[in-house]
């Protein structure tokens, strides 16, 4: 199991919610931490939390419908000096819930493709190329399991297309020290699942964050959070580990 103690991880969407939760699981076990969210008011507290458990913390922010914003985040990170190691791409938006979904406008697709697809890979190409350099990194996009929901079909469209080119880009880079996997939470109670939801977001732990632990060098695997609650994180990465298997052509399987 990777020793995170020291290192730097990047975690978009962590003023709230399921990146809220990964960020503070990740500075309890001592790494130091970036921390996104559209404005940097937004993370005053996940910071001030974590700086009390003893690890460095920034804030940036950016909106991720701005590519613009997104770029000049990756350079406010670049300026400052650190070599970030993981990267956890938990931002994203559903953008409606279409009950005539006949009627689901264009823009349900650009906004969620901007927010949810492109601006992850941006962010993803973006720290590849250093971590080429180093010779280690993880990353971890955040998909979704929704399924036969026309009513959601520009977020979904955009988790399907977002689990496509990661695991692509994955194929890339398995056997090496930089793996490049995706995380399903699961429907959690969060702003961006609802009340309704039926999972608590501390569900989601610890299985949206055991990519950033794994150390067996495989990339293109879907660790859905349900497939390891209740685990310890040591429990979870022997599971990820010896149980998921790496994509082979479909997402479903």
């Amino acid at each position: 199991m990777v020793d995170v103690k020291g290192r730097w991880a990047f975690i978009t969407g962590a003023a709230r919610g399921i990146g809220y939760r990964a960020a503070l699981f990740m500075a309890e076990h001592g790494c130091n931490l970036i921390v996104h969210g559209r404005t940097p008011a937004h993370c005053e507290k996940v910071v001030a939390e974590a700086k009390a458990l003893g690890v460095q913390a920034y804030a940036v922010s950016a909106e991720f419908s701005d590519i613009s914003q997104v770029e000049k985040m990756l350079a406010d990170i670049d300026a400052l000096g650190v070599t970030v190691d993981i990267v956890l791409n938990n931002a994203g938006i559903q953008v409606a819930y279409r009950t005539e979904y006949l009627d689901t406008p264009a823009s349900d697709y650009t906004e969620s493709f901007k927010i949810n697809t492109i601006a992850p890979m941006m962010i993803t190409y973006h720290f590849l190329e250093k971590m080429g350099k180093t010779g280690f990194g993880r990353i971890v996009n955040t998909t979704s399991g929704i399924r036969l929901e026309p009513e959601q079909a520009g977020y979904s469209a955009s988790k399907a297309a977002l689990d496509k080119v990661t695991m692509d880009l994955a194929s890339k880079y398995n056997g090496t020290d930089i793996c490049i996997n995706i995380t399903d939470p699961g429907w959690c109670r969060t702003d961006l699942g609802g009340p309704h939801a039926p999972n608590d977001p501390d569900s989601a732990l610890p299985g949206v964050v055991v990519g950033a632990f794994i150390d067996d060098k495989k990339s293109g695997r879907n660790f859905a959070a349900g497939n390891f609650h209740g685990m310890t994180l040591e429990e979870a990465v022997k599971k990820a580990e010896s149980d998921i298997p790496v994509y082979t052509g479909s997402i479903g399987l």
